[in-house]
């Protein structure tokens, strides 16, 4: 498994939305890119900056942020913790 260094999270993002409100079915051209996902793994921390997120929370984060990574298929993201914008 991957383990992030300093102040980076390895994220595993929601699935985009496949249908509207109203039931109408979204194609995959036309799907937003998630900002929410659940945090994999954290690294330890900077010395003068401690983690704040840990393994298990959902955070919400910038749209074009960090650098995407496939792992045994799975589509990770792996961002700063300034990054990220919220826990949600």
């Amino acid at each position: 498994m991957i383990r992030p260094l300093a102040d980076r999270v390895l994220i595993e993002p929601k699935e985009a939305e496949t249908r509207t409100a109203s039931g109408l079915y979204i194609p995959d051209t036309a799907k937003e890119k998630p900002q929410q996902g659940v945090v994999v793994a954290a690294g330890p921390g900077k010395k003068d900056e401690p983690m704040e997120v840990k393994v298990g929370d959902t955070v919400l984060y910038g749209k074009y942020s960090g650098t995407e990574v496939t792992v045994d298929d799975k589509k990770l993201l792996i961002v700063r913790q300034s990054d990220i914008l919220a826990i949600l």
